[in-house]
């Protein structure tokens, strides 16, 4: 017994090394042993951890993953966002005219008018019958203008027209609103007109409000009807008029022909 209380409280020493290889299978249990109370302390802190501590550190847990979300869905907001303003960019890339971006900040709330409000007015030079285009086509033109906002009547309002020409072999049109932003109709195509499905209809200059070449919809749906003189076609506007935020207002060009216009766009009956 002297000799084990040497070897365990004693100075560390090589020459008790083979002393400590048969010891240890003794001293081993021993110590596992007199771990034991400290291992069932544990043990009981946490059988015995009060409800109301749990309920804290389940709800600390929820607030810690909706903040998470929340910031994985403004990354996803952020990165679709930069994607579009990249596609904005090269359509203003392609443009001739000079052009001002601008942000959707307000909606009609009257259903059968399909108006938007953006952030620049007449501050920046905005002007009524200036026309706004996305990344993806023309959308509408501006319809009333104060300092630092303007109003902007959308093509498939119901009393909104534009003309357009077929840009496969350029016959001519009146695609109007419907009410409906997914779709335009053409007005007057007569029955033997070259216009099949598929078709992009481009701004054809006439009126002089819109200048010429702007994509405006794409043709869905050509109905003949023997009985009828006029062909029944529809379109899907090229533009995103329900999702675009951030819009292109058109100058120069478009302000030079406004200018000389007077009261001259096209508007539905």
């Amino acid at each position: 017994m002297v000799m084990v209380g040497l070897v365990v409280v004693g100075l560390y020493t090589d020459k008790l090394d083979p002393v400590r290889d048969r010891l240890s299978p003794i001293t081993t249990p021993f110590y596992k042993i007199t771990d034991v109370p400290r291992k069932i302390g544990d043990w009981f802190e946490d059988v015995m951890e009060s409800p109301v501590d749990l309920q804290a550190e389940n709800a600390e847990l929820k607030t810690q993953v909706l903040i998470l979300q929340r910031k994985s869905q403004q990354m996803a907001a952020l990165a679709a966002e930069n994607v579009r303003l990249r596609q904005l960019l090269n359509a203003s890339n392609i443009l001739h005219e000079t052009v001002l971006i601008a942000e959707l900040i307000g909606v009609s709330p009257n259903p059968l008018s399909h108006q938007v409000i953006i952030n620049r007015g007449s501050n920046e030079g905005v002007f009524k019958g200036q026309p706004v285009l996305d990344a993806f086509g023309l959308m509408g033109q501006v319809i009333e203008v104060s300092s630092e906002s303007s109003t902007v009547l959308l093509i498939s309002d119901a009393t909104h027209a534009i003309p357009v020409q077929v840009n496969r072999n350029g016959v001519r049109a009146i695609a109007e609103g419907t009410g409906d932003m997914t779709t335009l109709s053409l007005r007057h195509v007569s029955a033997n007109a070259d216009i099949r499905m598929g078709d992009l209809l481009v701004s054809s200059g006439l009126g002089r409000r819109f200048p010429v070449g702007y994509p405006v919809a794409e043709v869905v749906q050509v109905v003949r009807d023997p009985a009828k003189a006029f062909l029944i076609v529809t379109a899907k506007p090229m533009a995103r008029l329900d999702r675009s935020r951030h819009l292109l207002l058109v100058f120069e060009s478009a302000r030079e022909t406004n200018d000389s216009q007077g009261e001259s766009a096209f508007s539905a009956p």
